[in-house]
């Protein structure tokens, strides 16, 4: 199949180019070669490359800076899916959207299902929901791919940041009480290739199984990098950040379970994996 993948730069994105280009025609578009706010310029380069698959993983991802920056957070994630649905509508192709545990407000005591109620706390989520609504509105033949906690080789993620912290310090302090699932990048992109090879539309949730407050993910990171770093349980208030984050966003998989989809590993192998892979380097 020959399939468009915005934000082909990012975290994602070039776990997806990797995964996809050895299987199928992949074309990867980055921020400079595809602006997703311009409906004409989306329409133009999907029209040129008639693709039968559009993954877009483009968005705006600073959670804290969304909350001063609502407008950009929409343009980008609500009105540039938009633009990718309504292009990728226009040329027959399938939809995938990525989106986000954000959605949910982290009330819950057990994890969410697809259909759960969604009520976001912060713009990020928000926004991140608006870009859902578009699909379901604009699509006839979509995924909805809700994900959380990636970490990965690329970009800027908590992993690599617990890493980098621990070279200069021996005491890092790390909230306890957000707990989520931790997802590996290339776990999920070889999910979505999956995915995409099916016709069995919707929304998923995708992680890796297990869950963990972001205080027990750090002290495993350490522990598997062997590195002797004492981690403190604080409070997310102590932080004083601008955005709301949800207390409790693991992510059940029923749409995996129930679509006869394999689930992903245990989030702790799949991190021993990455770390092991780091060593390497």
């Amino acid at each position: 199949m020959k399939i468009l993948v915005t934000g082909a730069n990012g975290q994602l994105g070039r776990e997806l180019v990797k995964v996809l280009s050895a299987h199928h025609q992949v074309i990867g578009c980055t921020r400079n070669e595809l602006d997703v706010t311009d409906l004409s310029k989306a329409r133009d380069i999907v029209q040129e490359a008639r693709p039968e698959i559009v993954v877009h993983t483009a968005a705006y991802t600073h959670v804290d800076q969304a909350e001063a920056d609502q407008d950009r957070a929409f343009l980008v994630n609500a009105y540039g899916t938009r633009n990718m649905t309504v292009a990728a509508q226009q040329a027959g192709a399938k939809m995938m959207y990525i989106s986000t545990d954000y959605v949910f407000d982290g009330r819950s005591t057990k994890p969410y299902r697809e259909y759960d109620f969604v009520n976001p706390v912060n713009v990020y989520g928000k926004s991140k929901l608006a870009g859902e609504d578009m699909v379901k509105t604009l699509s006839d033949n979509y995924f909805i791919v809700r994900t959380s906690w990636v970490y990965g080789r690329h970009g800027n993620n908590f992993v690599k940041n617990m890493l980098r912290l621990a070279e200069t310090r021996t005491e890092i302090d790390v909230v306890c009480d957000q707990v989520g699932s931790p997802t590996y990048a290339p776990e999920l992109a070889w999910f979505i290739k999956e995915l995409l090879e099916s016709e069995k539309y919707g929304i998923y949730h995708v992680s890796n199984t297990g869950a963990c407050s972001r205080y027990e993910w750090a002290k495993a990171i350490f522990a598997a990098a062997g590195l002797g770093v004492t981690v403190r349980p604080v409070d997310t208030a102590k932080f004083l950040l601008p955005a709301a984050r949800p207390a409790y966003s693991v992510l059940d998989h029923m749409a995996i379970r129930l679509n006869g989809f394999s689930t992903l590993r245990h989030w702790r192998t799949a991190l021993t994996q990455f770390i092991d892979e780091l060593r390497s380097i």
